[in-house]
C-alpha cells in the first residue's frame, strides 16, 4: 500500500506552482502550499496552505515534522538590455530566485531530514546553459540555483536527493507579456525545434517524476525542459 507523503511546493497557486499541486494532490498526497496567495487550490482535497512571501527575511514556514519533498518555484520574467538593468534588478532577481530558495531549504531541512528519503525539485531556465539576449539578470540568478543544487545533492546525499528543472517559454501567468498575442505565441513557438511552447501540465509531471521512487536513483541534475532549444539546431 502506497504511503501518503507530505509535499511542500513553494509558490504552488498558480502556474507551473498550482500544476504540480493538482498533480500530486490528485495522487493522494498531502500538499503543503506556501505562497502570497491562495489562487486556484479552492477544491483541491489534501492541500493545507499557508500565506509566505518568499522575500521576506523574516517569514516563517508552518512545517509537519516529517517532509517528504520540497519543490521551490517561484520565478521572475526580466527581461532587459545589460545596460537597462541595474544593481536593483539583478538583487530582485537573486531574493525570489536563489535567496527564497535558500531560506525555504534552510527551513525544511530538518523535517525533509526526518523522512527516511526525501527528493527536492528546484527550477532554472535554459538561459543558463544557452546564451540568450536579455536574459542577464535570470541567467544570473537561476546559474546560482544551479550551482547550489549540485552543491547540495553532495552534501545531503544519501537521505535527500535534490535536482532541478530548465524551462524554456511555458504558458503561465508569469509569462503572460511575451504570449500577450498570437503573433508573439507563434514566434516563440517558432524558436522552439518542436515548434511550440511548454506546457505546464507536462512540467508537473516531470516534477513528480522527481519527487518519487522512480527517480531514485538521480541527484544532482539538471534536466531540460525545453522544446529541444538548448540543444537542438535545425538547418
Amino acid at each position: 500500500m502506497r504511503m501518503e507523503r507530505n509535499l511542500l511546493v513553494i509558490g504552488g497557486s498558480s502556474g507551473v506552482g498550482l500544476e504540480i499541486v493538482r498533480e500530486l494532490s490528485s495522487k493522494g498526497d498531502h500538499v503543503f502550499v506556501a505562497s502570497r496567495g491562495d489562487g486556484g487550490l479552492a477544491g483541491l482535497t489534501g492541500v493545507t496552505s499557508q500565506v509566505y512571501d518568499v522575500t521576506d527575511r523574516e517569514a516563517k514556514l508552518t512545517l509537519p515534522e516529517r517532509l517528504d519533498g520540497l519543490v521551490y518555484c517561484p520565478g521572475t520574467i526580466q527581461l532587459k538590455p545589460f545596460g537597462r538593468l541595474s544593481d536593483e534588478d539583478f538583487q530582485q532577481e537573486m531574493e525570489v530566485n536563489f535567496f527564497g530558495a535558500v531560506r525555504a531549504i534552510r527551513q525544511a531541512h530538518a523535517s525533509l531530514k526526518s523522512a527516511p528519503l526525501a527528493s527536492i525539485v528546484l527550477f532554472s531556465t535554459v538561459a543558463v546553459g544557452t546564451g540568450l539576449p536579455y536574459h542577464a539578470g535570470i541567467a544570473s540568478a537561476k546559474g546560482a540555483l544551479e550551482g547550489l543544487a549540485r552543491t547540495l545533492a553532495a552534501e545531503f546525499a544519501p537521505k535527500i536527493r535534490v535536482n532541478c528543472l530548465a524551462l524554456s517559454l511555458t504558458d503561465t501567468p508569469l509569462a503572460a507579456t511575451l504570449l500577450s498575442s498570437e503573433e508573439k505565441r507563434r514566434a516563440s513557438a517558432e524558436r522552439h525545434p518542436l515548434k511550440r511552447i511548454g506546457d505546464p501540465a507536462e512540467v508537473a509531471k516531470a516534477a513528480a517524476f522527481l519527487l518519487g521512487p522512480e527517480s531514485g536513483f538521480m541527484t544532482g541534475q539538471v534536466l531540460k525542459i525545453d522544446g529541444g532549444l538548448s540543444s537542438l539546431k535545425l538547418l
